[in-house]
């Protein structure tokens, strides 16, 4: 599992070993060490002389890196791609908007009840959608945010149709805007990294096994006795409520508003996607940091004024499919993602540092489980098997119904 060759924990055919480490000892190992460094950095930035501007992106970066984390837990690990996923964005951030704009709720109480509706729209669109086998669940969220516009545009009284509505109460209020976006950013990445920190545990555990097990092989887990549609449907619910929380936090923000384009176009989709695939599907932590890098680059090149030479186009105008053709290039040479390409690549180049065994002598995987070649099977093409299977099945019932 590929969660599981990034912790370092053991995989089959990996020589156990009898000196295990103690906790302390863990928290010291590289991956964690160059954590906590990038922690701290996040930390520091508002006083190595990030300016306020550059804050409020960081401030977008970081809720959309929540929102792709939230995606990760269902397609990332369970296979089950969801290619409207911006539908519990806008729940949980509409939902929250309007308490406050129309019924006086505070943030602290709204944003709750966002959280509440997205997972029972999760609910409503993963149990009939999950409990099928085949791609319906791409399907349904491929239409569903489609629906919820159409809604928001004849309701346009209610929902402020395509132009949204306005920005509900900020988070926090003070005389001087440059403290509302220092306090706005710190609360965007104490958030960040508690459901982060939150996930990866939930994704450790036995029910990350599962889940990864059912993305590998979902015959092999329903012959071992377990409802696969039950850890299905709560893969899902608990990523429609982190996308709703997302979305929620996101509007009560100084870069944040109740706006179609913001929070339920087909771009914004398609982004998240786009993100956690980049930064390493079924990682949780790449796909945060994807979602982060992401949300970051794009707005950098919307901010350029130059021009692409031989084409004649700016940079700002075409910002969307300069970064959609690095992430071809990305996902060509490194199709597992850059998170785990760079947690591979560190520990090959700590053992070489440390004149260790450099040669895979298990079939492919060094010590601590990591694959040495390329031809490893990564989430995505377990994914696209799963559905190359789901076709096959369609198509064969169908010959099988000519026959009849």
């Amino acid at each position: 599992m590929a969660d599981e060759n990034l912790s370092g924990e053991a995989v089959e055919g990996t020589p156990e070993t009898t000196d295990e480490p103690s906790l302390f000892g863990s928290l010291l190992a590289p991956r964690y060490l160059v954590g906590l460094l990038g922690v701290v950095l996040f930390a520091v930035l508002p006083f190595v002389g990030v300016s306020t501007t550059q804050l409020l992106v960081l401030i977008g970066a970081l809720y959309f890196g929540l929102f792709a984390m939230s995606w990760d837990t269902v397609s990332g690990y369970t296979g089950e791609i969801s290619f409207g996923h911006a539908i519990f964005f806008a729940v949980g951030g509409y939902t929250s908007a309007l308490l406050n704009l129309g019924h006086g709720v505070t943030p602290t109480l709204s944003i709750p009840a966002g959280v509440v509706i997205a997972a029972v729209a999760g609910v409503l669109i993963g149990v009939p959608a999950l409990r099928l086998r085949g791609p319906y669940l791409s399907l349904v969220t491929l239409v569903a945010p489609l629906i919820l516009l159409q809604v928001f545009i004849v309701y346009g009284g209610i929902f402020g149709g395509e132009l949204g509505l306005s920005s509900p109460a900020s988070l926090v209020t003070a005389d001087e805007f440059e403290l509302v976006v220092v306090a706005n950013y710190y609360i965007a990445l104490g958030l960040f990294l508690a459901v982060m920190l939150g996930l990866l545990l939930l994704m450790r555990s036995g029910l990350g096994s599962v889940l990864t097990a059912i993305r590998e092989d979902e015959d092999a887990v329903a012959a071992a006795g377990l409802d696969v549609a039950k850890f299905k449907v709560f893969a899902f619910v608990l990523s429609a409520a982190v996308g709703g929380l997302a979305g929620a936090m996101f509007v009560h923000t100084p870069v944040g508003s109740p706006q179609p384009s913001q929070l339920l176009g087909l771009i914004v989709s398609i982004e998240v996607l786009i993100a956690a695939i980049l930064g390493g599907m079924g990682t949780i932590v790449g796909a945060g940091l994807g979602g982060v890098f992401f949300y970051f680059t794009n707005d950098l090149l919307n901010q350029q004024d130059a021009t692409i030479p031989l084409v004649d186009v700016g940079i700002n105008e075409a910002s969307l499919l300069l970064f959609a053709l690095l992430a071809m290039v990305i996902v060509y040479f490194l199709p597992q993602g850059i998170f785990p390409w760079a947690i591979r690549t560190g520990r090959r180049g700590l053992r070489r540092a440390r004149g260790g065994e450099t040669v895979a002598t298990d079939g492919g995987r060094d010590a601590d489980g990591a694959a040495t070649t390329d031809d490893t099977t990564n989430p995505i093409e377990q994914t696209a098997e799963r559905y190359r299977r789901a076709l096959d099945a369609l198509n064969d019932r169908f010959d099988g119904g000519d026959d009849e």
